[in-house]
């Protein structure tokens, strides 16, 4: 409407000198914009309230998403907000981006976290992959397969039920993880002039001084992108000094870049924290064994991981099954871009199988791969389809094979997962020994009957198929139990009950934002998460994260100290607070007030205001007598020291 009313705008329509891209590509990511639009709509929108009580039972990292944005909103450098004196060893870029949005705009954090802010991420992130996809497959027909195979497909998940973590990931549209999207939304710029400057496109200096700038700002935003784009940058220079049998310099500079960043993110922005990630080979499969049987936190006999081990890489060669299609062309894996990407995707899933997290963090490194290793797919499944002539229609037929005969095999296992008491462990591997036994067979028989490539094609499109019913069971799945698909899995996620909601709190927040400097510090006696105080589930972020004020000692679950400390078989959302002392005094603030106490706190620790949930006895304690009550809503009373 504005192009149209404004006379300077009009000029703006006609159409550019410079060839377009056909009409039909753009209204493809325009429909992948909506696709993913609607997807968000029916399970992260409707899932997230923003008013209160509803807030409170949003998904479990949302309060420390809106956390730090609003650290980012009032301090700089930032800390921990949720521990007063904790250091911020995170990838906080993504906050400080929502925070200065916030300032520009005058839009409350808030609705940028819980409905705004993600939406230019999500229509920018195609349109970047897509870029990609053109660039390495040389065909805007195959950056389309790629871009739909990363929005659609996932692995495939065999099993009637719950769907399984392991065969799914993260994906870079995430509403639950800001800093996985926003680092997805810089790292394809990055990859995109890595292949420009490897194919020879770009050569001048601003094409260095736009990769330099990326790789700091991905180091900021998801750090996890760089190790695996170092390890296939180290690959590339590799093979083209074996091959050319000089120094690949271009190569060799590209990997200085990219590695002085990663140790300079380990060793500064993150102070060498390492967030309980740790070398725990298999750990993923063990969690999953448990979540399969039925035994969550059982040790899983080392057969048994095996066996899942199996499975998994089964379904990782199912969905990129389509990369065996450059075999036909065999100086097409030569490039520099494919070996890139090539070195990517494996490193990644290398690091998902021998890292281990308690909370599953080595799953983004995979994400972080992902779509690259799709877009290596769609190439080779284009390039063996024009080898081979295939016919569009012949096309439509092996998806529509590969997409039946998922279902089918589905049905005719009938595995539900979790497993019920008595039922075998065997008949986890039931669905995926009738899908190999298929593809065996078909292998097979193209082999003695020396089949041609159309036959091969017609073959590898169909098995590249079957990971699309996956994607949408696991949508449909999410979008009916209110869960964003990815985003939770392995049992990490302990719904708040409605009933166990304060009320009050955000009224009781918002004025103590009104009401107080940024630098005042609050005491709360809110630690645990509601319903679940023995044991304390310390990821309760609430307090700071709606009044925008530093807490002595709120939540302390994602802290650098807490996540340090943590070892196998703990859970780290249960560990008790490190410092004793202090949550000592700050807790005998409220149930057994004192002159000294408050002057304590006042005085020692640099607390002004005391926000108070006064379900645990604090208004019986007489805490007035010792300081000024200036604000009640609800279940919450805030109290200022003089």
């Amino acid at each position: 409407a504005l192009f149209l009313l404004l006379p300077r705008l009009r000029r703006h329509w006609k159409r550019p000198q410079h060839q377009p891209s056909p009409l039909w590509w753009s209204w493809a990511l325009a429909l992948t914009m909506l696709y993913l639009l609607a997807l968000t709509a029916m399970s992260f929108f409707r899932g997230n309230a923003m008013t209160w009580p509803g807030l409170a039972t949003s998904y479990i990292d949302m309060p420390f998403h809106l956390d730090l944005i609003g650290e980012l909103r009032n301090h700089m450098p930032p800390t921990a907000p949720m521990v007063a004196g904790e250091p911020l060893s995170y990838h906080w870029f993504v906050y400080a981006h929502f925070a200065a949005s916030s300032w520009i705009t005058g839009i409350e954090p808030l609705v940028l976290l819980f409905r705004l802010g993600m939406l230019p991420m999500m229509a920018a992130i195609p349109v970047l992959l897509g870029m990609v996809g053109k660039r390495v497959i040389g065909s805007t027909a195959g950056a389309l397969v790629a871009l739909a195979g990363t929005v659609l497909m996932t692995a495939p998940n065999l099993y009637v039920g719950a769907n399984i973590g392991v065969f799914t990931w993260r994906g870079f549209q995430s509403w639950t993880g800001p800093s996985q999207t926003f680092g997805a939304l810089l790292f394809a710029p990055l990859v995109l002039l890595l292949v420009d400057i490897f194919e020879a496109r770009r050569r001048d200096a601003r094409a260095w001084l736009l990769l330099t700038v990326f790789a700091l700002a991905v180091m900021g935003a998801k750090a996890t992108h760089l190790p695996p784009l170092a390890i296939g940058l180290a690959l590339v220079a590799v093979c083209q000094a074996v091959r050319h049998r000089r120094p690949p310099w271009r190569a060799i500079t590209m990997l200085v870049v990219i590695a002085t960043c990663c140790v300079y993110a380990q060793l500064v922005l993150f102070g060498r924290a390492r967030q309980a990630m740790m070398i725990e080979p298999l750990s993923l499969l063990g969690r999953a064994w448990g979540e399969l049987t039925g035994h969550p936190g059982a040790a899983a006999p080392f057969t048994s991981v095996l066996g899942l081990t199996t499975l998994y890489l089964l379904c990782l060669a199912i969905t990129w099954c389509g990369v065996l299609g450059l075999l036909c062309r065999p100086r097409l894996l030569l490039r520099p871009a494919v070996i890139l990407l090539l070195g990517m995707g494996t490193s990644c899933i290398c690091a998902a199988l021998l890292l281990g997290h308690p909370h599953l963090g080595q799953l983004y490194f995979f994400g972080a791969a992902y779509p690259y290793l799709m877009i290596l797919s769609a190439y080779g499944l284009v390039t063996l389809v024009r080898r081979a002539a295939v016919p569009l229609r012949t096309i439509a037929y092996a998806v529509t094979a590969g997409v039946v005969g998922a279902y089918l095999v589905r049905m005719l296992s009938d595995v539900r997962t979790p497993l019920s008491s008595g039922q075998p462990e065997s008949v986890l591997y039931r669905p995926y020994s009738i899908l190999a036994a298929v593809a065996t067979v078909a292998v097979v028989v193209l082999i003695s009957r020396r089949a041609g490539l159309r036959a091969w094609a017609f073959l590898l499109v169909m098995f590249a198929a079957v990971g699309w019913p996956a994607a949408w069971s696991a949508r449909v799945l999410s979008a009916l139990t209110h869960v964003p698909s990815g985003g939770a899995s392995f049992g990490e996620v302990r719904a708040v009950a409605p009933q166990a909601v304060p009320d009050g709190l955000m009224t009781a927040a918002r004025w103590l934002r009104a009401n107080s400097a940024p630098d005042d510090l609050v005491a709360t006696n809110v630690h645990c998460r509601w319903g679940y105080a023995r044991p304390c589930d310390s990821r309760q972020f609430w307090v700071s994260a709606l009044t925008e004020r530093r807490v002595l000692a709120e939540g302390w679950t994602y802290t650098t100290t807490n996540m340090s400390r943590w070892r196998p078989g703990d859970v780290p959302e249960d560990l008790p607070f490190w410092d004793r002392e202090r949550l000592r005094v700050n807790d005998l603030a409220f149930t057994s007030p004192s002159r000294s106490v408050i002057q304590r706190l006042r005085h020692q620790y640099g607390v002004r205001w005391l926000f108070a949930d006064e379900r645990y006895g604090t208004r019986d304690a007489r805490l007035g007598d010792f300081a000024d009550l200036r604000f009640r809503s609800g279940d919450f009373a805030l109290y200022r020291l003089s």
